[in-house]
């Protein structure tokens, strides 16, 4: 028997300001969700099952930007995305342009046990969860008046928007432009030489080690606030935001672009392979020397039950659980 080991994010990039009432908030959300895969851990279930009902409290709380509170695009809907991978044999299943499932994160489960793809999109997904039955709701369940504020926000600066309550201020691994707005928080960086005018993402994942040792991985976000229609970020991309082998199981947040350029969840797992490092030095490796200028973070078990976290910006929504008892949620380094 393995030692098992859970680790969970709610998103890289977070203002030091941040008042203690959303810290706090955000605490409690990431406490509760962590709690669940705690004790189906200590029940015996898989990783797989245990990535996918954590994911589910995440998408299910609208605090953070996946299923109902998700970042809207610049028509005003909710086009969500979602991925999930098995270590064993690495089976995935990943989903994007999802406007009615309740819970993505179980329609990717479901591309990966029921479908002969590893991927659908669009109207194709929302076809194959009603045929698995899966809960749908109508568009609207998924908007939350924040986010409406957002999104006119965005529109406003004519800019990318994350989310104006928890604005990145840092500048280390942001390019400012001069003159940058400072209403609204705005701080003026810049993403493939685009302005965005908070860059605070809020996506969602969990890693696990089950007692078997065997590793599990899934990922769920709204994607960014006033994006293009048919956008999609790394989080449905296996090896980029998600990826899980029989060494260890990695969730990415962040740069979206940044961490596709760099398919930094499975470079995780090559330098461990082919490097020989252990599990937080190759954490630390991909985030140093892969994002180029982009920024991200990431957790990642390996199948010792090893937990890990990495990210360059200022803090990272974030908690983990071994089996011998430790437990901590945090957001700063």
């Amino acid at each position: 028997m393995a030692p098992w080991a859970i680790a969970i994010h709610g998103g890289a990039g977070v203002d030091p300001n941040l008042p203690e009432h959303r810290q706090e908030e955000a605490k409690r959300v990431l406490a509760r969700c962590l709690q669940t895969g705690v004790d189906l851990l200590r029940a015996g279930a898989t990783a797989l099952d245990v990535v996918e009902a954590v994911v589910r409290e995440l998408e299910t709380d609208p605090f953070f930007n996946s299923g109902r509170g998700s970042a809207l695009t610049r028509r005003g809907t909710v086009e969500m995305e979602a991925s999930i991978m098995d270590g064993r044999g690495r089976r995935c299943g990943a989903v994007s342009g999802v406007s009615t499932v309740k819970n993505p994160v179980s329609l990717a489960r479901r591309v990966m046990d029921k479908s002969p793809h590893s991927y659908l999109a669009f109207d194709g997904a929302e076809e194959f969860a009603r045929e698995q039955g899966l809960e749908t709701v109508d568009n609207s369940y998924f908007i939350t008046e924040d986010n409406v504020g957002m999104l006119k926000l965005a529109k406003e600066a004519g800019t990318i928007l994350f989310d104006y309550r928890i604005p990145l201020t840092g500048t280390d691994t942001c390019s400012l432009q001069a003159g940058a707005d400072s209403n609204h928080n705005r701080n003026g960086m810049v993403m493939n030489g685009l302005p965005i005018s908070i860059y605070a993402p809020e996506t969602v994942g969990c890693a696990v080690v089950d007692s078997n040792g065997f590793c599990a991985a899934a990922t769920s976000t709204g994607g960014l606030m006033n994006k293009m229609t048919g956008r999609i970020g790394d989080s449905p991309l296996i090896g980029s935001g998600t990826y899980a082998c029989d060494a260890c199981a990695v969730s990415c947040t962040g740069e979206g672009e940044a961490i596709i350029r760099s398919t930094l969840a499975r470079d995780v797992a090559a330098v461990m392979e082919y490097k020989g490092l252990p599990l937080q030095e190759a954490v630390d490796f991909c985030v140093k020397e892969r994002l180029d200028e982009g920024f991200a973070g990431l957790i990642a078990v390996s199948k010792t039950g090893e937990v890990a976290y990495g990210f360059n910006c200022t803090g990272m929504f974030r908690g983990c659980a071994t089996e011998d008892g430790f437990m901590e949620v945090g957001i700063w380094e």
